[in-house]
């Protein structure tokens, strides 16, 4: 996955920095109407180096325990993917890596949309779905008809 490099060429220039040179200033953005990558809190945090290294810390913590929830949620029931997306949201206010991998997840997810609504993957997927569902009914039908419709709790020992 080389998305920070494919996003870093699509810079046209380099964008202004903030306060402390680490970040862009409020309001850079960067080709394509994208904003520019970097710190987005406030310009009176980023003044203070040490306010600005608690608040990433912050973000960070808050951000783990989000995608840690999200990766519990993924065998259990409830939206897992969802909220380690939202876990990702979280970090990417702070961190150019997150940033980074959050726009090549949305230009993924924008390709995979466009392709899905392609008339000839519909079809496709649609003739698929058909035969997969005949399959199933044909298999229950011989089942049914071999050993009868009993229901599993009135099973006779």
């Amino acid at each position: 996955m080389n998305a920070e490099s494919d996003e870093r060429r699509k810079v046209a220039e380099p964008a202004a920095t903030g306060a402390t040179g680490d970040g862009p200033a409020a309001g850079a953005t960067a080709v394509g109407g994208q904003p520019a990558l970097g710190s987005r809190a406030p310009q009176f945090i980023k003044a203070s180096r040490t306010l600005h290294l608690s608040w990433q810390v912050g973000v960070f913590l808050v951000g783990l325990a989000v995608v840690t929830i999200g990766v519990i949620m993924l065998p259990l029931p409830g939206p897992g993917w969802l909220v380690i997306f939202g876990g990702m949201a979280i970090w990417a206010t702070e961190f150019v890596w997150a940033q980074l991998v959050l726009r090549w997840t949305k230009r993924k997810v924008t390709e995979a949309a466009h392709k899905a609504l392609d008339p000839k993957v519909r079809r496709r997927n649609m003739t698929l779905t058909g035969i997969g569902l005949t399959i199933i009914v044909a298999g229950l039908s011989v089942y049914v008809w071999k050993y009868g419709f009993v229901m599993p709790w009135e099973v006779s020992r």
